[in-house]
């Protein structure tokens, strides 16, 4: 029995694969998942946007759970660790981990990385190369702004922090983030900002470090110069020849 299991992150990228595996690919059985234990963490708005996915697909979207964390903060806090030359603990706690526990052999899994990351997919393959991937939009060549034109075309508003100027729809506070992003959170969400201001200094751990006399140097949140960083200029944290795949897309997915 074939399983197709597309992975569902409250992104447009995302969102969008699924889309287009669910409406081109065969299988015996159909899946989207979503990693959920991040959706405490996420814009409430995603709750919206999940909701109009799902009538979108003609299915549910499952939600599965860490066996061991609440949420990111439960993570941090448990662990003692936000993030390091290894990556950040909460992705592998809360994502990672999560994924690997669904897993079945024989598996068919949909990855959103759209035609500008190809690169990207290629290393998460060569990293994994255990799991059947499969990258339906850089098959089709779509790109970011193609995923929000089908969204838009399905009468589906894109996330509230893309709307709100974000690049990715991730937690609220995403430790991948740079100096520019922690300014933009410490605008937008100052109760986030100040909490992991807070966590930093208990943990006595900075998500962000600058480089002084050649040395990598901590720069604490609660020391953060308001204008400091460039959150546009700053690698995006993790997400055309389109044009025909996103109007045969129209209608959803089948």
């Amino acid at each position: 029995m074939s399983r197709l299991v597309c992975w569902w992150s409250a992104g447009a990228a995302s969102a969008t694969a699924t889309a287009v595996a669910l409406r081109t690919m065969s299988a015996d059985e159909k899946v989207v998942a979503y990693c959920a234990s991040v959706e405490s963490t996420e814009h409430p708005d995603n709750a919206r946007f999940l909701l109009e996915c799902s009538n979108w697909y003609g299915q549910p979207i499952q939600k599965l759970y860490s066996r061991d964390y609440r949420d990111t903060w439960d993570v941090y806090e448990r662990t003692g660790w936000l993030i390091g030359v290894a990556g950040a603990r909460c992705t592998t706690e809360l994502k990672k981990k999560v994924r690997r526990d669904y897993e079945q052999d024989g598996d068919i899994q949909v990855f959103g990385f759209t035609a500008e990351e190809r690169d990207r997919a290629e290393r998460f393959q060569a990293n994994n190369p255990e799991i059947a991937a499969i990258f339906p939009l850089i098959e089709t060549g779509m790109g970011h702004a193609d995923c929000e034109a089908l969204l838009k075309a399905n009468g589906i508003a894109l996330p509230a922090m893309y709307q709100m100027g974000y690049r990715n729809n991730n937690c609220i506070g995403c430790v991948k983030g740079g100096a520019g992003y922690w300014n933009k959170i410490r605008v937008d969400f100052p109760d986030v900002f100040e909490r992991m201001a807070r966590l930093e200094r208990s943990m006595n751990v900075a998500i962000l470090k600058r480089s002084e006399k050649g040395q990598r140097v901590r720069v604490f949140l609660d020391e953060l110069a308001p204008d400091a960083g460039r959150y546009h200029a700053e690698d995006a944290v993790e997400c055309g020849v389109a044009c025909e795949a996103t109007r045969a897309l129209i209608g959803g997915p089948s």
